[in-house]
């Protein structure tokens, strides 16, 4: 990989297990990840997609919530965005097995980098390929 390459979007949802069962259903997405808090994670292999499932006790709407990219080495990456003004990503607290570093670009909007990919690495073999287990989950 020579570039960045954009491989995760995020939506808050209402209903994230009726949301990744229509993007399996109707685009032949695979569940690979389901959280504690109900948010499902589904993939078409390439590109991710985080259906994080909205609290009630949390202030967060629905709809668009970040993207992802996935990078060589996100030490070089924070440097050109400190020298283009922004904060520095920082490391993600709590156990996200996804993405390393939260990030913000001139206009506010969420970003993750991450050197290891978006899948977490049980979920993964050596070439990056999507291994299903039961009903796709991890």
């Amino acid at each position: 990989m020579t570039r960045p390459r954009l491989r995760h979007l995020a939506f808050v949802v209402r209903d994230a297990r009726r949301m990744a069962e229509f993007y399996r259903t109707h685009f032949g997405m695979e569940l690979f990840h389901t959280d504690p808090d109900g948010s499902h994670f589904v993939t078409d292999g390439y590109l991710n997609l985080a259906l994080i499932q909205q609290q009630l006790s949390g202030d967060v709407p629905t709809g668009f919530n970040h993207f992802g990219f996935e990078v060589p080495a996100v030490a070089p990456v924070a440097e050109s965005l400190a020298e283009a003004g922004v904060p520095r990503p920082v490391l993600r607290g709590g156990d996200r097995p996804f993405a390393e570093y939260r990030a913000i670009d001139p206009e506010g909007n969420w970003f993750d980098l991450s050197e290891h990919g978006f899948l977490p690495p049980a979920a993964r073999d050596d070439a990056g390929s999507v291994h299903s287990g039961p009903e796709g989950q991890r």
